[in-house]
């Protein structure tokens, strides 16, 4: 990737210099530089953390670097693609990861009827696919990331939403003015999550549908049923594991609106199928039972148009669906924008986890990140 941004650049900079020696000798040379080529733009971006919290016995303070990725985009006649790599310190401090974590291409010729190859995110939600600075929170909710592929309850290593697969997808119906009034999306991956070939040979089926009876409402609907391969779901008497299939069941509420700087979103989601409760891990953990389900509502809203938002959410995730082992969180902040690129993130959480021992259901969180954008 960095060659091919570093072969972009001198691109770039070989045509300048060619397009100045045509004006002065009346000679063409860019015509050698194929277009697919000059389609090949290079960007980024980068969030700056710091978080601190007062749980009983686990108090934190500390700055972190949450994240970096590098991207490379292009078009090839009808296809766009991309290239995506990022690097994080998800596993702790001093412990980076870098990964791929997007590469796709999509035949975009009808956008009725496109079509999509590679790895990238998963058909489910409308928060999933959200970009991360946009997304304007200091994570994604709760139940999203333990329903859809980050750090899931299934025991997938953390994903980021995405898998290898096929989707197709759409927009149909237009009204009089022209606005498609439906979205469709399906499509058939691994199941096992990035860069992760598949263990079962059972692929994961995941869709869904939403209507946008005006501009900047969507109502929809998804459904996703899978299955993950390999799992530790007992031991014979001497000790040796059992492996099986897991089936995995699930499906997800939504309803949105987003324009002129107001955004409000809700979704509901709910998950059949055994877990293991632990990131990476592939034994099932039996005592959180077969069931999950969890859900969230926010409202970011300009209180300076372009310059300052306040905001303000409510989540749920029920690691169990039983209310013993909820985690409720009820959080507000603001978020600055110094440029159109530069932006700062204020946030201040009270979570109450009843997983945790009787007298210390309660805590407090508070996030600031400084994230920008190239």
């Amino acid at each position: 990737m960095l060659l091919m941004a570093f072969v972009a650049i001198t691109v770039s900079a070989e045509t300048t210099t060619e397009t100045e020696e045509v004006q002065n000798t009346s000679q063409t040379s860019t015509n050698d530089v194929p277009a697919w080529v000059k389609n090949i733009k290079f960007s980024g971006y980068a969030m700056l953390q710091y978080q601190g919290q007062d749980k009983e016995g686990a108090h934190t303070n500390s700055f972190n670097l949450r994240l970096a990725r590098f991207i490379l985009d292009g078009k090839i006649g009808d296809f766009d693609w991309r290239a995506q790599i990022q690097g994080t310190n998800a596993k702790g401090p001093g412990e980076p990861t870098v990964q791929l974590v997007d590469l796709y291409t999509e035949w975009r010729k009808y956008p009725e009827f496109k079509i999509r190859a590679g790895q990238f995110k998963r058909a489910f939600t409308f928060e999933n696919p959200t970009h991360p600075i946009t997304q304007g929170w200091r994570g994604y909710a709760d139940v999203i990331n333990r329903l859809s592929g980050f750090g899931d309850r299934a025991g997938e290593k953390s994903s980021g939403g995405r898998d290898i697969g096929v989707q197709l997808s759409g927009d149909i119906l237009p009204n009089a003015s022209g606005r498609k009034l439906l979205h469709y999306q399906v499509g058939v991956y691994n199941g096992e999550g990035i860069n992760r070939s598949d263990k079962n040979n059972q692929k994961d089926i995941i869709g869904g549908i939403w209507i946008m009876p005006m501009k900047g409402v969507r109502i929809g609907a998804f459904g996703w049923h899978g299955s993950h391969g390999d799992m530790v779901v007992g031991y014979t008497p001497a000790g040796t594991a059992i492996t099986d299939n897991v089936p995995l069941n699930r499906y997800a509420i939504s309803a949105e609106y987003d324009k002129d700087e107001y955004t409000f979103r809700a979704e509901y989601l709910h998950s059949q199928g055994w877990g293991t409760g632990v990131v990476g891990n592939n034994v099932i953990n039996y005592n959180l039972g077969d069931k999950a389900d969890g859900w969230y509502a926010f409202g970011i809203v300009p209180i300076i148009k372009s310059k300052l938002h306040a905001k303000a959410r409510y989540q749920t995730y029920r690691v169990a669906k039983e209310w013993s082992s909820s985690v409720n969180q009820v959080e507000c902040g603001l978020n600055y924008f110094f440029t159109k690129n530069l932006e700062m993130h204020l946030e201040y959480s009270h979570v109450n986890d009843r997983n945790l021992a009787p007298d210390n259901h309660n805590y407090n969180l508070v996030d600031v990140e400084l994230d920008f954008r190239f």
